[in-house]
């Protein structure tokens, strides 16, 4: 998508969404080519790809200035639920390693990357209702970090998108958050290449 069109998209989170829909869109086919309902051990395959990456940015649930801006920052950390989920599906955690992001990561890079972990819940709820249907499993088996917020997955990505949409950022800072999402989305698809494919 070229720079024109990008920036006639009205929102912040819409230009996030064009300007990473090529990328989004690889990692998602390679995650179902890798055929996460055939059973649940490979269906922990993709759990465990999950918990890689949020141990990764599992930091930015402590982030002082995102805290500042968007409520309840840490209801919306999913860790410890993946690790659950792992725990059901008999699975130990992958070997410890430094999260990718810290409580220093700069805010728009810190956005781009909590920008792509929130919107996973929207595909999450599908992923939700495949693992029960396909696999028996569900918020008290083996899902439960898929399992849409109380408040529903919608709304919890419309109170994100609106702290991200109405913060103040330079054009610089909004390449920055692009860049942040960009690497976000291939560092799950470099995970789910050693974990799945």
């Amino acid at each position: 998508m070229n720079e024109t069109t990008l920036a006639s998209i009205t929102t912040r989170s819409q230009r996030l969404k064009a300007a990473t829909h090529a990328t989004h869109d690889r990692l998602d086919k390679t995650i179902m080519a890798g055929d996460i309902f055939a059973s649940r051990a490979q269906f922990a395959k993709f759990v465990r790809v999950q918990y890689r990456f949020h141990h990764d940015i599992d930091a930015l649930y402590d982030h002082e200035a995102l805290a500042a801006l968007i409520p309840n920052l840490d209801e919306r950390r999913r860790l410890l639920k993946i690790a659950n989920d792992l725990s059901d599906l008999g699975q130990t955690l992958p070997p410890p390693a430094p999260g990718k992001l810290d409580r220093s990561t700069s805010l728009p890079t810190a956005l781009g990357w909590l920008y792509v972990a929130e919107g996973s819940n929207l595909g999450g709820a599908i992923l939700f209702k495949l693992a029960s249907q396909k696999l028996g499993l569900g918020s008290g088996l083996g899902a439960q970090h898929l399992a849409a917020h109380p408040d529903g997955a919608a709304r919890h990505w419309r109170e994100f998108t609106k702290v991200l949409d109405s913060l103040p950022l330079t054009p610089a800072q909004e390449d920055e958050a692009v860049r942040g999402a960009e690497n976000a989305f291939r560092t799950v698809h470099d995970y789910v290449r050693e974990e799945i494919a």
